[in-house]
């Protein structure tokens, strides 16, 4: 129905105002039915803007808080931290919702990104060192190379979920930072290696301190986002790490140059220098990462970063968008039976196993790019900046997913480009010769490795499919546990005795490759569709009333609701 031009004019004057009084609070009338417009790159790069959007028209959206039969079965918990400031009643203008969401980005998404950054550079730090003769100095090959990361990934996946239990406990505001310290330690005695048990060793404790660490930091952002604001962060998030690689890599180039320096090799430096920055990332987390959006204010922040009405804007339209996330409070560890029922989820399990296949594909020619490069001529220094075009390329797929991801509203399909994107590089690996072109293999080898990232789609799809915040943690890291186990797999099909051209490990990714287009996928995406459907038939035959009688008397949680539907 439309407004009167003068009702309309009214109605402008009246929301245009700073604030927006309990008479507009009260006006359900007001609400907005439609789902918000997603951020599109388009906009941006075309300049264009919806005229469609009245800043000073209501925001706020309609949720199971406006109707009286529907809204107790959805109230927060009392040991929810931010009750004090959930107001069903309140409205807000489309002006106060983005400069809200503005402010949090600056806040809160810029420094998530600046630590997950940290974490990328002490990750990636041991491929910058292979190309300084790290593994001949340590009197090590490529096989004792393989077994360091499967050590490290089988640590990394070991830690999951002790760390989120930990993590919800403690808090991520408190867990993230410490993570951070620990592992930068362990990056900088690196520098005192003395061999491949000291390796392995360190490989170990750092995936100890790191395991938890992406999917409580994207637990900690759903915290201040709602779930159409959050894929386009996450996507940012990523792309983060790939500016992060870029850094690294000029970080390499000078720093190797310090090789004999002291007596000591170049990688040694590198290990000590970026284990620095890191660490001072991590000790500055500790002021920088607030528990949630009304706990910003403390000894050294003492005005806060939001205003009283932005706090009660930010907390209510958090649980207006997803209520299952005042069921916890943000220092509540998780239950036995809460764990339990998170791990039996079967309707998870379809993304645990794209979770386990969908990266080994690109995997093994990405870890060994560098060794690679090294091998068919280019010199250390050069090898360093020729891994730059490729993560350039990178950012630009990820990119380019994004806008595809925008335009059809599918997660399934979407995710299948990586491996469609991987399938013929490596087949043109294959056909090699023993003895290639130097530029033609780092042209092919460059271009595979510039696949587009659908990770981030894929955790935000976990996530979603979840459900409540108790599962969601739980399920995060479940499904990161398989990314793990993926890269433990993918760090055995490059063997020594396949080297230098790995013919046979090629073979093997073409064949997993075609299993993920042609059968993982598209099963995957024919589950979430029956169990929909399955779902929809109850549901939707029921009266209002038996619906609110199920919600009142039900013991089902997150996605095992009926009401609830999968993402696909």
């Amino acid at each position: 129905m439309s407004l009167s031009k003068s009702a309309a004019s009214l109605r402008t004057s009246a929301l245009s105002t700073k604030s927006v009084d309990s008479k507009h609070s009260s006006d359900v009338d007001t609400l907005v039915d439609s789902e918000p417009p997603p951020f599109r790159w388009t906009n941006l790069l075309f300049h264009r803007k919806d005229n469609q959007v009245d800043l000073d028209a209501i925001a706020t959206r309609r949720s199971v808080y406006d109707d009286s039969h529907l809204a107790e079965h959805y109230w927060p918990k009392k040991e929810y931290e931010n009750l004090h400031r959930f107001d069903p009643k309140l409205r807000w203008t489309n002006r106060e919702e983005k400069a809200l969401v503005r402010k949090i980005d600056w806040k809160v998404m810029l420094w998530a990104a600046i630590s997950f950054s940290a974490l990328n550079l002490d990750r990636g730090n041991l491929s910058q060192a292979n190309t300084d003769n790290f593994l001949p100095d340590l009197k090590m090959t490529t096989n004792d190379f393989n077994l360091g990361n499967t050590v490290f990934r089988l640590a990394f996946l070991c830690a999951e979920l002790p760390s989120q239990l930990i993590s919800k406990r403690l808090g991520p505001d408190r867990w993230i930072p410490i993570q951070m310290c620990l592992w930068s330690l362990v990056t900088l005695a690196q520098f005192w290696l003395t061999g491949r048990n000291s390796f392995l060793a360190c490989r170990a404790l750092l995936g100890l301190c790191q395991g938890g660490f992406i999917p409580d930091l994207i637990l900690y952002l759903s915290y201040f986002y709602t779930k159409n604001e959050l894929p386009f962060r996450l996507a940012l998030f990523w792309m983060s790490s790939n500016l992060c690689s870029i850094v690294a890599s000029f970080i390499a180039f000078g720093v190797l140059r310090l090789r004999g320096h002291l007596g000591r090799e170049g990688w040694r430096w590198l290990f000590l220098v970026e284990g620095c920055i890191t660490l001072a990332i991590g000790l500055s987390t500790f002021y920088k990462m607030p528990p949630s959006p009304t706990q910003t204010k403390t000894w050294y922040r003492p005005k806060g970063w939001f205003t009283d009405r932005e706090e009660s804007i930010a907390v209510s339209r958090i649980l207006r968008d997803d209520p299952t996330k005042g069921d916890m409070h943000n220092r509540e560890g998780l239950s036995l039976k809460r764990l339990w029922q998170a791990v039996c989820d079967y309707d998870l399990w379809p993304l645990y196993i794209v979770g386990l296949m969908f990266g080994i594909p690109v995997a093994p020619p990405a870890t060994y790019l560098t060794l690679s490069l090294r091998n068919i001529g280019f010199n250390t220094f050069q090898t360093n900046l020729l891994t730059i075009p490729s993560t350039v390329a990178g950012m630009l797929t990820m990119f380019g997913i994004t806008l595809i991801s925008e335009a059809v509203n599918d997660r399934s399909f979407v995710s299948m480009a990586e491996d469609v994107w991987a399938l013929p590089f490596l087949i043109a690996l294959y056909t090699l010769p023993p003895k290639p072109n130097q530029w033609i293999y780092f042209g092919i080898a460059s271009g595979l490795v510039s696949y587009p990232y659908t990770h981030p789609i894929q955790v935000g799809w976990c996530s979603r499919n979840a459900g409540a915040v108790a599962s969601r943690t739980v399920n995060a890291s479940l499904y990161n546990m398989f990314v793990q186990a993926s890269s433990i797999i993918s760090s055995q099909i490059y063997r020594k005795d396949d080297a230098p051209r790995y013919r046979r490990g090629n073979k093997v990714l073409i064949i997993i490759c075609c299993f993920n287009l042609f059968i993982m996928y598209p099963a995957t995406k024919a589950y979430y569709i029956w169990r929909n459907r399955q779902r929809a038939k109850v549901w939707d035959a029921m009266t209002s009333e038996e619906k609110s009688h199920y919600l009142a008397t039900t013991t089902d949680v997150g996605n095992r609701r009926l009401d609830f539907r999968f993402a696909h």
